[in-house]
């Protein structure tokens, strides 16, 4: 059977004092000055524990920094060999071709690729091509004849067009569809100049007014990347090729 002492009465706990609390605890008494080293080591080696991981966070947003600046800077080197490239003619093309497939990998914000490809007023802004890659970039060459494309974002109109000199021009104009980066297109006239003749048009419309679409067997490009100089993109069979920015080409 438990019995209680009557010499001590049950509230003394209560009424002690903070030390006597602690060392009235099994009649034991209590050490403060370990009390306060433990809990000094305690607050230093969770302070020390906060500095490391402060430290290992630092370091992990400089790697990622580093590794994120790494990309943009092979973009922009690759983005130089295209300019150059286009201005001289005389870059190899496995550069090139090393260039377009950084370029691809970097999946480039496209957001701003349309007005930057075709303008905000009609009738848009012309390229002219300079360099085309098969598919799978195994090989490529420099464009050897002048072709210009104009692309008017406004009014969604594509005009795709080889040109001469004195002995005329060819071109093929139509509307487009935008989505993400991908432009889907279908001709629908043709113009034809021969020699000092006056040109004269040929529609091949017909009667199909559907919107554009990559999903259907219409051409496409897939836009990688376009700037106020030059725009890198893929054709539907796969080829690979880049643009510089041109003045609009006179008919005549």
């Amino acid at each position: 059977m438990l019995l209680l002492s009557s010499s001590i009465p049950l509230s003394w706990g209560i009424f002690c004092s903070s030390q006597a609390s602690l060392n009235c605890s099994f009649g034991v008494p209590f050490n403060h000055s370990k009390l306060q080293t433990s809990l000094r080591f305690t607050a230093l080696k969770t302070r020390a524990t906060f500095d490391e991981n402060d430290q290992n966070s630092q370091a992990s947003i400089l790697i990622q920094e580093e590794e994120n600046k790494q990309p943009n800077q092979e973009v922009e080197e690759s983005v130089r060999v295209l300019k150059n490239a286009a201005k001289t003619r005389k870059v190899a093309a496995e550069e090139i071709m090393a260039a377009f497939s950084v370029i691809e990998k970097a999946k480039i914000d496209s957001s701003k690729f349309l007005e930057t490809l075709g303008g905000t007023e009609s009738p848009g802004r012309t390229w002219m091509l300079i360099f085309t890659a098969e598919k799978g970039l195994e090989r490529g060459r420099y464009f050897p004849i002048t072709a210009i494309q104009r692309f008017d974002a406004a009014a969604k109109r594509i005009e795709n067009g080889v040109f001469l000199g004195p002995l005329g021009f060819l071109t093929f104009e139509g509307r487009f569809s935008w989505k993400n980066r991908i432009l889907a297109f279908v001709f629908e006239q043709l113009r034809i100049k021969v020699g000092p003749l006056n040109p004269f048009n040929i529609s091949i419309k017909g009667k199909d007014e559907r919107e554009p679409s990559n999903k259907d067997k219409d051409p496409f490009f897939i836009w990688f990347y376009i700037d106020e100089e030059i725009a890198v993109a893929r054709g539907r069979s796969g080829g690979t090729a880049f643009w510089v920015r041109c003045r609009r080409v006179g008919y005549s």
